[in-house]
């Protein structure tokens, strides 16, 4: 998952090119499947979650956002580090794509009806390294929770 990442957001150094939705899928997929697995309970509901966000937030068709799914949860124990995925959406979303994202991956912690203490962490974690403050936090934590 990390290699695929590396080569999706991998181009030459004289162009520089926004990353396309798909390819931004794969990592907010990959961000989100972290987040399924950090309670040891890896719900259905929550990977139903992921393909919808995918769907509605990236632009991808249904069978897609499958295939980046499966590949993410094929390759999650590869992803020891969220820095890898967080520093590619760093370097290609502004603050409003990753509040976005933040507020997909609350979707996800939502998706089974609790948040668990670990998934907080994780997600509070994720923030910290978007570089998304307190405030950006919690609003997108609130409107994913208005939105459930």
């Amino acid at each position: 998952m990390i290699e695929r990442l590396k080569k999706l957001f991998a181009v030459p150094d004289s162009e520089p090119v926004k990353p396309d939705a798909h390819q931004l899928a794969v990592a907010a997929t990959a961000l989100m499947v972290q987040l399924s697995r950090v309670d040891n309970d890896e719900d259905e509901r929550e990977l139903k979650t992921i393909v919808d966000c995918a769907v509605k937030s990236h632009q991808v068709t249904r069978e897609e956002a499958e295939e980046i799914l499966q590949d993410a949860l094929a390759h999650a124990e590869d992803a020891t580090s969220l820095y890898e995925f967080t520093g590619q959406i760093n370097d290609h979303l502004d603050q409003e794509q990753k509040q976005a994202l933040l507020e997909s991956i609350w979707h996800v912690a939502l998706a089974d009806g609790r948040i668990d203490k670990y998934e907080e962490h994780l997600i509070r974690r994720m923030a910290d390294l978007l570089h998304l403050n307190h405030r950006e936090y919690m609003q997108a934590r609130h409107r994913a929770e208005g939105a459930g």
